[in-house]
């Protein structure tokens, strides 16, 4: 799906995954172009450094690749613990960074103001902004890739928790399980992201597969390692999204990232999961997610236009 952000100041976005870096330029109009992807520099310590110095070096490519865009802010996303409202990096498990003050530290490397949130959020913004989830009051937006986190809205507006809210990917759902990076075991990240079931079915297997999407298709052509790593996790996120529909009650849940791309060989199995362990709760609509791969950047984006318009 392309999404057009509508009318509104330019300004350069960057999502940092746990594996790619996406940049983009928005225009006046709310297009996106430029948008490339590039190797998150992930380092032993202090990953934060590398990522300030590719963002500055992409942002300074796109400026002069399209000169007649002068952008008027930076929207930063990244994964992990995240204070909006200081624009602190407060802790990412997967990129070896606590404590960063990545707001700061980006307007000075560009020298415009910018804007610092989880990526997550960010994304879940602009699916629950532009999105069909736009209809409910009360979603809940999930990104599965890398690892696992949840984008609140309560009432239309979003809940962070001081950064701390939406981390799905970190209850524990079987106790003991297998390590998280976060230092737990169990945790559904652990057992039910992309990232995970890549892993643990490479762990059993002679021939091992670049990603989660290739242990589908061996889990359907009979494959009978794929098929246990994949039930497992089908399991894991059935249970963790009832913990969340019994706290939060939302009247929808998104499903995004990578692995949403599976489609009903997911949401089939996964509703099924997740309507069996509620009783008298309300059943929440499960969606696809609509924006698509970029939805990162247009969330950044939207988030680098909200502080040009705060008073």
């Amino acid at each position: 799906m392309t999404v057009s952000l509508g009318p509104g100041a330019p300004v350069l976005a960057f999502d940092v995954g746990g594996t790619d870096l996406k940049s983009g330029l928005v225009t006046a109009d709310g297009d996106i172009v430029g948008v490339q992807r590039t190797p998150t520099p992930v380092q032993p310590e202090h990953t934060e450094k590398a990522v300030l110095e590719t963002i500055t070096r992409l942002g300074a490519e796109l400026r002069q690749q399209h000169p007649e865009i002068d952008p008027q802010a930076v929207g930063l996303i990244a994964p992990g613990v995240v204070d909006d409202d200081n624009g602190i990096g407060l802790f990412a498990e997967n990129l070896n960074w606590q404590d960063v003050p990545f707001r700061d530290l980006t307007e000075k490397a560009f020298g415009l103001p910018a804007s610092f949130t989880h990526d997550v959020r960010a994304a879940g913004e602009a699916e629950y902004r532009l999105g069909p989830a736009s209809q409910y009051r009360n979603a809940l937006v999930v990104t599965i890739g890398t690892g696992i986190a949840g984008a609140i809205f309560i009432d239309g507006k979003p809940y962070a928790g001081e950064g701390y809210a939406g981390e799905l990917g970190h209850s524990v759902i079987a106790p003991g399980g297998e390590p998280c990076a976060c230092g737990g075991r169990g945790c559904l990240e652990a057992i039910a992201s992309a990232a995970a079931i890549t892993r643990r079915y490479n762990r059993i297997t002679s021939v091992p597969v670049p990603g989660a999407r290739e242990v589908l298709e061996r889990a359907r052509s009979g494959d009978t390692d794929a098929e246990a790593v994949w039930i497992t996790a089908l399991d894991a996120l059935g249970l963790g999204l009832s913990h969340a529909t019994a706290l939060l009650a939302p009247q929808v849940i998104v499903l995004g990232g990578g692995l949403a791309q599976a489609g009903d060989a997911l949401f089939t199995p996964v509703r099924e999961r997740l309507y069996s362990h509620l009783t008298f709760h309300r059943r929440p609509e499960l969606m696809q997610a609509s924006i698509g791969q970029d939805a990162g950047l247009v969330g950044a984006a939207m988030r680098a236009r909200a502080i040009l318009e705060t008073p």
